[in-house]
């Protein structure tokens, strides 16, 4: 046997263990998000500043959903997820931070809830906890992550493994030109998508307008986790 064969079941050992790294983040996410209540999931850039009107309107749509009920969760950075956050805070709701240590977002917010605030080592446990526990997306302008937040979302309800839940895109102007694309290349031009897709989601332009769809979407329905 070779020093490199010898060193394979090491390895595989080390693959094992992780294994309850991973179940214990899962674990302890499940445990303490359960017993919060409903929630609503806001996402966008980490990048946004404060005097962006973006980061205004999340902050007001934050304190919208808060004052009728909902808890506002959020990645727990800088950015829109403050901003939410802070939104929350300030209607005296519940403000709930699922973070993770990013090059854009080194510390958990301020007005996050002390007792609301949940760390993670896994992006894909993380976004478990954001997609199990909402009622609803808000998502704003954002890069990578947030498409990556939103695809996936839409994915799992368009394959039915989620109960369809409203995923809201604030700011037509932002988002309007993902739209086309997908109208035009996607369902038109490729046929990559149904036309019953494009109902996955909606557009809106102000947090009445968002908190509106959320509640009418639920109207005489019960809040129950998505899986």
């Amino acid at each position: 046997m070779t020093d490199k064969d010898k060193s394979w079941p090491v390895m595989k050992i080390t693959d094992s263990w992780q294994v309850f790294k991973i179940m214990a983040e899962f674990v302890n996410g499940f445990e303490r998000l359960s017993q919060i209540g409903p929630s609503v999931s806001l996402f966008g850039s980490a990048r946004t500043p404060e005097d962006s009107p973006h980061y205004k309107m999340a902050e007001e749509t934050g304190f919208l959903l808060a004052k009728s009920g909902f808890g506002v969760m959020t990645g727990g950075g800088p950015g829109i997820m403050e901003a939410g956050n802070k939104g929350a805070n300030r209607a005296g709701g519940k403000s709930i931070g699922v973070n993770i240590d990013l090059p854009f977002e080194t510390k958990a917010n301020d007005f996050i809830d002390r007792d609301k605030l949940i760390h993670f080592d896994y992006f894909f446990v993380r976004k478990v906890m954001l997609v199990k526990y909402a009622q609803a997306f808000v998502v704003f302008p954002g890069g990578f992550g947030t498409l990556d937040e939103l695809f996936e979302a839409l994915t799992l309800i368009q394959t039915q493994k989620i109960i369809p839940f409203p995923i809201i895109l604030m700011g037509k102007e932002f988002w309007g030109g993902l739209v086309q694309w997908i109208e035009q290349t996607m369902l038109e031009k490729e046929k990559t998508v149904s036309p019953g897709d494009l109902y996955l989601f909606k557009l809106a332009d102000s947090p009445e307008e968002a908190v509106k769809i959320i509640h009418d979407h639920y109207e005489g329905h019960d809040f129950s986790p998505n899986f």
